[in-house]
């Protein structure tokens, strides 16, 4: 009777152990998907013409809306300039390219204004600092790698007219 017990309390853990594994396999691929998102990039933004207004990043991880639909962008901030040259941080990054796209929000409005021929007003600028003529660069020519731990780059902000 109890090698029976034995043998039918083996057997119901088993089972038991075979039903938790599919759960067990799910908590462990959700800790490992959490822990791949430890890497930050650092940007310090340079070149700004004062410290009125806020500074607004849109970080992208792929070309599909860079630079212009923040509603495609995988994090996006506004900042209160508090300092000169102003430092912001995105965390939770998986390692990968990215690209980001700034706005010296001058007035505060929450808006990149423009003149009435569409020339920006307000301050931008835009990682790897490419040059801008007459169209906001590609998300290639702008993209950055962040590495597994902390990536640091810097920005120079552009102005056309006034702010």
């Amino acid at each position: 009777m109890k090698q029976q017990l034995n043998m039918a309390l083996g057997q119901a853990s088993s089972r038991g152990l075979i039903l938790l594994l599919p759960i067990l396999g799910s908590f462990l691929f959700l800790a490992s998907a959490k822990a791949d998102l430890t890497s930050s990039l650092t940007i310090e933004v340079e070149g700004l013409k004062n410290k009125s207004g806020q500074i607004c990043a849109t970080l992208f991880d792929q070309s599909k809306g860079f630079p212009s639909d923040s509603k495609k962008a995988w994090q996006s901030e506004c900042t209160k300039i508090t300092e000169m040259p102003q430092k912001l941080i995105f965390k939770d990054l998986k390692p990968g390219n990215y690209a980001v796209a700034l706005i010296h929000d001058a007035n505060g409005n929450s808006n990149f204004d423009t003149n009435s021929v569409g020339i920006p007003t307000e301050g931008f600028g835009f990682s790897q600092n490419p040059e801008v003529l007459t169209k906001p660069p590609k998300f290639n020519d702008s993209a950055v790698t962040v590495s597994k731990t902390n990536t640091d780059i810097k920005i120079k902000m552009k102005y056309f007219f006034g702010s």
